[in-house]
């Protein structure tokens, strides 16, 4: 007997699919997770045979490079540690594990090696080890028959081209190096940016890549460091982290992209945009460049993670190393703060941005034509005169309102209306040098910043959802991407309709979706939390539970049909 927790896997598994942790011992929970994970294990794999074993409380993920030659040769290229992780997937990993002796890291690699030499294995693989905090212990957990998605970070310590060395295997090669020339050199991180939202159970998103701007590359491929001495063969496993300490390692940036602006992000495929890797010296300067690439990492158009994954980057605990898989739900509070109310600095460059978008300052020219420097004509004056009205993403917050009235060519008196009073920015200088970038000085400071507007959808009816209104996602120099809702007239929410808010016991698709089993017919009685349909996107299964009690009154849905985010698939009449 094992006992609960217990860990339920696929046998064919690979980036968290087929993977239920079970904590109640409960019959109906463990055979709920069980069906399930068999599910997404035979979708994803072809599969459904799956695995039950002890779940550790405290685990770190540390898994081992090899590779092997058709020669009978073996070797480690060290361990990576990836452990922070959510929905049993990893979204960042670094090399070497932090914290480790050079014992232990020799046990891990000599391990790896005799697990290889065992299956008289040939190329290139991944050993993977669950890491007990409590104990320091070691468990094997399985062997991945390829390069992984987190492979760049070993190529950044070592300088090897894993491809390269595959291609060496494949031709009949031997291994390029022996073990002791293999060398470890400064610390790599790999962080993955996904196509999420974090702040909804980081469910994935899709749709079109509106903008897109990221930080330039220093490098394609890892860089070249010279050769080593060749270690003694009793220290081959015991790389030394100090062999380079008198050549110059710059800080180097890599970035490996699947998708360009206006690229569709679909719902067949896992939600991965790209993949930001570093390295440098030690952990505290890679930590440091990734921290910066992923501030200039850019994306409008779909949910990311790239906001999660910077703080996460900046949290105490995981500067100081102090890693596990559950560290996203033990920092929680941390990772997910409460958001701030916008800077009125902030709002009122949003609300300038609008102004100018939508009434632009006509060319200074001399010689210009009246048809096109002349604007409207206006019975009270000249002056442009305006009020618009900002919120954020969630609508029961109270509203922001900015008061724009037009100056002097070019400048503009600003007045702020937030829940703290009134902000007052006189004579603001302001243009647009692009269509995406607002040029202005605020409180004597002069500011670049980048604001993108998304259009509403088409297809959902105006309502005072937020999710049905214009966004505009403000990129201002300091600060993280912030996003602004800005709210439709009520003239024009009287003629949509407050669809989409319709109904309380109404449960919508959060995200374009496969419906994989309507387990509810009209008619039925539900409880609150029961399972009423379950869903897939992206070889994700979410499943949608009832949240209110009630009878069910209505089915927008079927077995096997795609439906839209937003898409009302059960309407349940609550009880009294």
């Amino acid at each position: 007997m094992i006992g609960f927790p217990v860990l339920i896997k696929a046998i064919h598994g690979g980036g968290g699919k087929g993977m239920r942790i079970v904590s109640d011992p409960s019959e109906a929970v463990f055979y709920e997770a069980l069906s399930s994970a068999q599910r997404e294990s035979l979708k994803a794999f072809g599969n459904d045979t799956v695995l039950i074993e002890k779940y550790i409380e405290r685990p770190r993920h540390v898994e081992v490079q090899v590779f092997a030659d058709t020669h009978g040769n073996v070797v480690s290229l060290w361990e990576r540690d990836c452990s922070v992780q959510r929905r049993n997937q990893k979204i960042i990993e670094e090399a070497p594990a932090p914290g480790l002796s050079p014992e232990l890291r020799s046990d891990l690699s000599s391990k790896a090696i005799a697990a290889a030499k065992a299956v008289n294995y040939v190329g290139a693989g991944t050993v993977e080890f669950i890491f007990d905090n409590d104990t320091e212990k070691f468990y094997f957990m399985e062997m991945n028959t390829r390069l992984q998605v987190e492979h760049p970070v070993t190529e950044m310590v070592t300088g090897l081209d894993l491809v390269d060395w595959q291609l060496q295997v494949a031709a009949g090669n031997p291994l390029p190096l022996t073990q002791g020339s293999i060398p470890l050199i400064g610390h790599a991180f790999e962080a993955r940016i996904y196509a999420e939202n974090p702040r909804n159970n980081f469910l994935p998103d899709s749709g079109s890549l509106l903008y897109l701007s990221m930080p330039s590359p220093t490098h394609v491929f890892a860089p070249e460091y010279p050769p080593i001495p060749a270690r003694p063969p009793t220290f081959n496993l015991q790389p030394s982290l100090n062999s380079h300490d008198s050549m110059t390692i710059n800080p180097s940036l890599r970035i490996e992209q699947g998708f360009l602006r206006g690229s569709q992000i679909g719902v067949f495929y896992d939600p991965m945009i790209a993949k930001v890797v570093v390295h440098g010296k030690d952990r505290t300067e890679a930590l440091r460049m990734l921290r910066k690439a992923l501030s200039e990492y850019r994306v409008v158009g779909v949910s990311t993670n790239v906001e999660f994954l910077q703080t996460l980057a900046g949290n105490p605990s995981f500067v100081n190393a102090e890693l596990e898989t559950g560290f996203i739900p033990k920092h929680f509070d941390e990772l997910f703060p409460t958001v701030e109310e916008p800077k009125p600095e902030l709002l009122a460059q949003a609300a300038l941005f609008i102004v100018l978008r939508d009434h632009p300052i006509p060319p200074a020219s001399g010689n210009a034509s009246p048809w096109t420097s002349l604007t409207s004509r206006r019975f009270g004056g000249d002056k442009y005169e305006r009020n618009i009205t900002l919120q954020t993403d969630v609508a029961t917050k109270e509203p922001f309102t900015v008061h724009v009235v037009s100056a002097e060519s070019g400048h503009f008196n600003i007045t702020v209306k937030t829940s703290t009073g009134n902000t007052m920015f006189p004579s603001v200088p302001a243009s647009l040098s692009s269509p995406t970038t607002l040029s202005s000085t605020i409180n004597a400071e002069s500011l670049n910043t980048t604001i993108v507007s998304q259009p509403p959808p088409s297809n959902v009816p105006v309502s005072t959802n937020p999710t049905t209104m214009e966004r505009l996602h403000i990129f201002a120099t300091g600060h993280r991407k912030t996003t602004l809702v800005v709210s439709t007239p009520n003239w024009l929410i009287s003629l949509g309709g407050d669809v989409l808010s319709a109904a309380k016991g109404a449960l919508k698709a959060p995200m374009p979706s496969l419906v994989v089993d309507v387990r509810v017919k009209v008619g039925d009685r539900v409880e609150v939390g029961q399972a009423v349909v379950v869903l897939e996107s992206m070889k994700t299964e979410t499943v949608l539970r009832a949240n209110t009690a009630g009878t069910v009154k209505a089915i927008g849905c079927k077995n096997g049909e795609m439906v839209e985010e937003g898409r009302e698939l059960v309407d349940i009449d609550q009880s009294d």
